[in-house]
């Protein structure tokens, strides 16, 4: 599984960063690939070449030259080479800078906007003329040492932003910029219900949220009367005795499923909560 933007390495993709952020990253496609991305941030995919499949529990997206996605943080989503041509340039959402430029820019955003988990993380939208002539002024920066780059991607980083709203008729995506700036929750009962089984840590899901942790779990703990730890462990379980009793698989494929490496602690887990060790029934 491959998350980003932590997981950019120099060995498989060139990035620009302002100061410690990546801000976009330019990857030439190894192919075959089909791996597992998370995204860690608010991101959008743009298509330089080639094309490729985009895949999450609601959602399948085939894109092509001249395509871009907006896709939401904290999804999974399977990505699939389909040729060999296949090209991008992925730019990332920092926190600090969306805040800066909703600030600079009240007028486009409607203070009645909420920010919502949607089922559908991808936004797809098209490129035009004006938006493929910005992309193309990128990529000079990735071999530029002028000292005042970083100020010029800070300006870049606002023009995306503009380019996007322009290319996007419907408010989705001023909902979800506005939502990052005003610090708007998560509701905690749907985002653990729909993570509960993703292999992610108390501080990703924090983040998700629009928490810090020490925030996270005293919200928690007021909602739910448990800690987070707890009530992920009593749902995963729960869930394998659903599995155990509704599915073909057998004791290690289910614990791998909830997150269990080894199967002999999933056994022990399983009997101290159940009272019986676990047998499909």
């Amino acid at each position: 599984m491959l998350r980003v933007p932590s997981d950019i390495s120099a060995q498989e993709f060139e990035s620009l960063k302002i100061q410690d952020m990546t801000f976009v990253a330019y990857r030439n496609e190894i192919y075959p690939s089909k791996y597992d991305v998370f995204f860690e941030e608010h991101a959008v995919i743009v298509v330089l070449e080639g094309e490729k499949k985009f895949t999450s529990p609601t959602q399948e997206v085939h894109v092509a030259k001249g395509d871009i996605l907006f896709i939401q943080r904290g999804f999974y989503l399977m990505s699939e080479s389909i040729n060999e041509a296949y090209k991008s340039l992925v730019f990332f959402f920092d926190e600090k800078l969306l805040k800066e430029f909703v600030s600079l820019h009240p007028e486009l955003f409607s203070t009645h906007s909420e920010e919502r988990l949607s089922q559908y993380p991808i936004l797809l939208l098209q490129s035009d003329d004006n938006f493929e002539k910005f992309i193309q002024s990128i990529f000079p920066y990735f071999h530029s040492r002028e000292a005042l780059k970083n100020h010029f991607l800070r300006l870049k980083f606002q023009e995306l932003l503009l380019h996007l709203l322009e290319l996007e008729p419907s408010q989705q995506l001023r909902s979800i910029l506005y939502g990052l700036y005003k610090g708007e929750k998560v509701d905690l009962s749907f985002l653990m219900n729909s993570y509960y089984l993703k292999p992610l840590t108390l501080a990703e899901l924090a983040k998700l949220s629009g928490r810090s942790l020490s925030v996270f779990k005293r919200d928690f703990q007021e909602e739910f009367q448990t800690s987070p730890a707890l009530w992920l462990k009593n749902k995963r379980l729960d869930y394998a005795d659903f599995l155990l009793r509704n599915s073909p698989k057998n004791v290690s494929e289910i614990g791998a499923e909830i997150g269990y490496e080894s199967v002999s602690h999933f056994i022990k887990t399983y009997k101290e909560k159940f009272g019986r060790t676990p047998k499909r029934r």
